[in-house]
């Protein structure tokens, strides 16, 4: 039998009317042991309906938690979700339609992490597609800047990159390990020490010299600015060539990164220079974190035993989204200081 709580209904287009509305709202439906009925699912962007980085998200939770599911097709913009037990860990390799535009592997890991560190137990999971991508989750980020910001906050994730995606039309494999875990706030009201500044530049089917050019510039920008840096390239196998630039910075209390992704005719330089420069701005700043930080904090700090806050050098709307729909499924404080697209502070109390 479904969930014997609560029916919670959402507007998939609330807000920035998105995926990551919808990852949420199942995420915390999961979690909660809560039904959740979406209408409207993306119907905030120019592409209504489930796509298959949903249904990916869909029936993997669902098996986590014996999940009741109705409408879970490509391009439905209803769907409902009800769990019928308590999160169970998983070892697999999550599927993807045959045929399908490849999902960003990461964005369906990640939101899954969340979900399956609450489980009591291991899991295993594996997954084809996007690892680099324009304007979305890219692997360098999110291993060596989001898993960073989960560690210290308790969640304990160890991501392997075996071959690089480089976009939809590509097939990148990425592993990930998930240990149990009991989840604490950060509190990052202040960036304290500056811990240090890192950059890769991932390469696919180009010329090593490529990454040589990048590695180096990077090192000319940050000794200009009297800055330490620790810049490395990454040589990946894939099915296709590609390149990405991304730039952390660590702190003390607080983390922010930049990408930026190659296209034909754009050198390397160009895009070491964007990264870097980006990264000089955020650090003129008090925040203490990026923009996009946030949304992979949100679900974490949601269900954290202690606070959490933290300043964001924007808050975007997708961002504003996710704690509207975090609020409809669990009654905690979030206190969002800012406007949209503006510098914002974060308070959640659990």
């Amino acid at each position: 039998m479904p969930s014997s709580g609560s029916l919670v209904s959402i507007d998939g287009a609330h807000g920035e009317g998105g995926g990551a509305l919808l990852r949420t709202a199942i995420s915390l439906a999961a979690l909660t042991q809560q039904s959740v009925r979406l209408e409207g699912v993306r119907c905030g962007t120019d592409y209504p309906g489930l796509d298959e980085e949903d249904l990916c998200v869909l029936r993997t939770l669902a098996d986590c938690c014996q999940a009741e599911l109705v409408g879970a097709e490509r391009g439905s913009r209803i769907v409902a979700f009800h769990p019928t037990r308590k999160v169970s860990g998983l070892s697999r390799r999550i599927a993807v339609e045959v045929g399908a535009r490849q999902p960003n592997a990461l964005v369906v890991l990640a939101t899954l992490a969340s979900v399956l560190a609450r489980a009591g137990t291991y899991s295993c999971l594996e997954m084809q597609g996007e690892t680099y991508g324009l304007g979305s989750l890219s692997y360098d980020y999110w291993a060596g800047l989001v898993v960073d910001a989960w560690a210290r906050m308790g969640l304990c994730v160890f991501p392997e990159l075996r071959s690089a995606g480089w976009g939809r039309e590509s097939s990148g494999l990425v592993t990930l390990d998930i240990e149990p875990s009991a989840l604490d706030g950060v509190t990052w009201d202040r960036r304290g020490q500056l811990r240090r500044i890192w950059a890769v530049v991932a390469t696919s089917g180009l010329a090593p010299a490529v990454a040589e050019r990048g590695i180096a510039h990077i090192e000319r920008l940050a000794d200009r600015s009297n800055l330490s840096i620790e810049a490395r390239a990454r040589d990946l196998p894939a099915d296709r060539t590609g390149a990405f630039v991304t730039v952390g910075i660590d702190c003390e209390f607080g983390a922010a990164g930049f990408t930026a992704m190659g296209v034909k005719g754009l050198r390397v330089e160009t895009l070491t220079q964007r990264c870097f420069g980006e990264a000089l701005d955020w650090l003129k700043t008090d925040s203490t974190a990026d923009p996009y930080l946030g949304d992979s904090l949100l679900v974490p700090a949601a269900l954290a035993s202690s606070p959490t806050v933290f300043k964001t050098s924007r808050l975007t709307p997708r961002f504003l989204t996710q704690v509207w729909v975090t609020k409809q499924f669990l009654p905690i404080h979030i206190t969002v200081r800012g406007k949209e697209g503006e510098p914002g502070v974060v308070e959640i109390k659990p």
